[in-house]
């Protein structure tokens, strides 16, 4: 059960960005009876190696460009260790459902209109000028509700990076992409670290079963959507936004 979420975790991050946390968390604390803050650690962790490949796979075929997203990066860092101290008094039940329920919602857009047709249209009908002029604020920014959100609750932010590379600072699809995974490996091991050293321990045979998965899973994941278009890598999110939005939903809705 481990592996198969570690693989299900490396797929959705090699194929849109998205953070393990959606899937291995919720089968290691519902399914396996682990307890959520030890869960958070393991899927941190798993984000890290899934992360790894599929940066390296982005880069591989052009699709990483830092420069612009490295006051992302630096920040959300720094904020990811503050929050995995705070995450020990914090119920993520609330925040977790509403992000599955905006994380649908957006899926089931991005269907309906390709990534690409959508952020001209937004470009052309939304005046993001103030926020273009200060893009190293607006990066610091996010960079810290992102990290937050990365240590607290267990999510890598790729999905909300990859948000803040396109719609702000303009990346095309597939290098918003590959950015917000390389960035990820960053947040992510920093709030993993983080959660082991409050915690006194690390579970390794589970954190290689499920490190194991993603690293699989990513590279086959990335390497796919290096081939694809940009259309097909949108409609791909889209469909991913989908079942990850519902997937979150109903765990959250679980008794």
């Amino acid at each position: 059960m481990v592996l198969l979420a570690g693989i299900g975790a490396g797929v959705v991050t090699g194929l849109i960005g998205a953070s393990a946390v959606v899937i291995v968390t919720p089968v290691l604390v519902t399914v396996l009876g682990y307890d959520p803050y030890t869960a958070i650690g393991i899927s941190l962790a798993t984000d890290v190696f899934a992360s790894s490949v599929s940066a390296a796979t982005y880069w591989r075929n052009g699709n990483v460009r830092l420069r612009n997203g490295l006051a992302i990066a630096v920040t959300a860092v720094l904020a990811a260790v503050a929050g995995s101290w705070l995450s020990g008094d914090v119920d993520p039940t609330a925040l977790g459902g509403l992000s599955g329920l905006v994380i649908l919602l957006m899926g089931v857009s991005f269907t309906r209109k390709s990534l690409d047709e959508r952020l001209a249209s937004f470009r052309e009908n939304t005046d993001l000028s103030s926020v273009r002029e200060h893009k190293t604020v607006a990066s610091v920014l996010s960079g810290a509700f992102i990290g937050t959100m990365t240590g607290v609750f267990g999510a890598g932010g790729g999905v909300m990076i990859l948000i803040i590379l396109t719609f702000v600072l303009e990346y095309e699809v597939h290098t918003a992409v590959g950015t917000s995974v390389l960035i990820m490996v960053f947040t992510a091991l920093s709030g993993g670290a983080s959660h082991f050293v409050v915690e006194s321990s690390v579970p390794f045979a589970t954190l290689a079963v499920s490190g194991f998965g993603g690293v699989a899973g990513a590279f086959l994941a990335s390497r796919y959507a290096n081939l694809v278009s940009e259309e097909r890598l949108s409609t791909l999110i889209g469909v991913a936004f989908i079942g990850l939005g519902g997937f979150v939903v109903v765990q959250q809705l679980s008794p």
